[in-house]
């Protein structure tokens, strides 16, 4: 009995000698089937690939290429989706160009946070400005209104008259901070509301994109010069222009 289960060992060995396969260190060099023989199932069964390093790599590479082609088929299928009439996929398109165009909500978001865990969702380091939450909205800096928003057509210019910080008139998130081609140096924070706020032609930017901020803390300031004496103000909310005075009751000066 013995002497039969030493040949079937040394028949296992020799077969493995055979394939490549070093019995001590079970590494191998060489590819086979991969359906085991009958002293195979039950225990022994074959090296298909070689180094774990080797086949790291080439996982790491399927994925990718995965990846790849999954990004693909998304793009040609949003394509076939847009090119194609059909009542069918009136809803799709709909859902895709809601997707593409509409901003995240990020304010209501960080208002939910708040109410939900009390506090604010730190997607970004927290400002050290001193803020005052009891003061009530007002103008983004003190001055006079010498542009109307129905002259403008979607916002007011408001001339400081000398140094001034610029504040956000409530808490929101940065969702543009850099400049514009018609407003230079500008900073568009997000309301929980829905409604996006807009602040331009600014000497200094003290925010960043998706910062949250609160209501009246600074977010730059403005030095008027000889190009420029007035700071841009508008207010959007559903893409819409909205008369700031409507929002904000302030005494014009035209």
């Amino acid at each position: 009995m013995d002497k039969d289960i030493k040949k079937i060992r040394k028949s296992i060995e020799q077969r493995k000698k055979e394939r490549g396969v070093n019995p001590g260190t079970g590494s191998s060099k060489q590819l086979f089937s991969p359906f085991p023989e009958t002293e195979e199932k039950h225990g022994y069964y074959p090296v298909f690939t070689g180094t774990g390093e080797s086949n790291g790599k080439s996982n790491g590479a399927a994925g990718i290429a995965v990846k790849g082609i999954l990004s693909v088929m998304l793009f040609f299928g949003t394509a076939i989706v847009w090119q194609t009439e059909s009542d069918i996929l009136q809803k799709p398109k709909e859902w895709t160009s809601q997707v593409l165009t509409d901003e995240f909500p990020f304010a209501k978001v960080n208002v939910w946070y708040k109410e939900a865990f009390g506090q604010p969702l730190s997607l970004s380091p927290s400002s050290t400005a001193q803020v005052d939450q009891n003061q009530e909205i007002a103008l983004p800096v003190t001055g006079n209104i010498t542009e109307t928003f129905q002259v403008n057509g979607t916002g007011i210019m408001i001339s400081p008259g000398e140094t001034a910080n610029v504040s956000a008139i409530r808490e929101g998130v940065v969702i543009f901070s850099g400049n514009d081609r018609e407003t230079n140096k500008t900073v568009t924070v997000q309301h929980a509301d829905g409604s996006v706020s807009n602040y331009g032609n600014l000497s200094t930017i003290d925010v960043h994109l998706y910062q949250f901020i609160s209501g009246n803390q600074r977010i730059g300031s403005f030095v008027p010069n000889a190009e420029n004496e007035t700071v841009y103000f508008s207010i959007t909310k559903d893409n819409d222009y909205i008369d700031p005075v409507q929002v904000i009751q302030v005494d014009e000066t035209n």
